[in-house]
């Protein structure tokens, strides 16, 4: 028992770790479990990150993965099936990031002003709000939502390094290429409803 209280934030990391993955590796395969997956391993990363790491923007963010996990998992249920991936125009994704960065530039200022202790706040404001629009579309099957996960994951990787958290770290490694594999995946199942119709 000793060990295991000594080691809680390593036991929490890797319970994340576990179930992230298995969110990652299901949601490139379009399964609905992938959103089961994500509230878990997401709840075990709330803990982490504000008992142990002070990352309160990351903890805000996993917060929003549990309650984004039962949207999606409701979402595609009544999909029923026909879950169609969908592409959008440039002028969309330009909106989208302008949005991302206005709404991360007032993340900052609140977290900034709030959470004076928060580390590295304006990075972890920016990878908060675009994991946030990132995930809604995931949940909306953009194609293109595995572009911005391998962006975020990229920059979330740097962060957790400079956290201590290298497991985590570790995690945001293979996310990063799991994102790349998924995208393709979707590109594939992409083609495949095209030629379909």
């Amino acid at each position: 028992m000793i060990w295991v209280s000594n080691n809680a934030a390593l036991i929490l990391e890797i319970i994340a770790v576990v179930f992230g993955l298995a969110y990652v590796i299901l949601a490139a395969r379009k399964n609905i479990w992938c959103w089961l997956m994500g509230i878990i391993g997401s709840l075990a990363s709330i803990y982490l990150f504000v008992e142990y790491s002070k990352l309160y923007s990351e903890a805000i963010l996993y917060v929003y993965y549990v309650a984004t996990g039962i949207i999606g998992w409701v979402n595609w249920k009544n999909a029923e099936g026909d879950l169609k991936i969908v592409r959008k125009s440039v002028t969309t994704h330009l909106s989208f990031i302008g949005i991302g960065i206005l709404f991360s530039g007032l993340f900052y200022l609140l977290v900034s002003n709030v959470f004076t202790d928060a580390a590295r706040p304006l990075v972890d404001s920016f990878t908060t709000v675009f994991s946030f629009m990132a995930t809604w579309i995931t949940i909306k099957r953009w194609l293109s939502n595995w572009i911005y996960w391998i962006v975020i994951d990229a920059v979330t990787t740097v962060l957790y390094i400079d956290r201590g958290l290298d497991i985590y770290a570790g995690l945001m490694v293979v996310y990063t290429f799991l994102a790349a594999y998924a995208y393709w995946e979707w590109v594939k199942m992409e083609q495949g409803q095209k030629e379909s119709v």
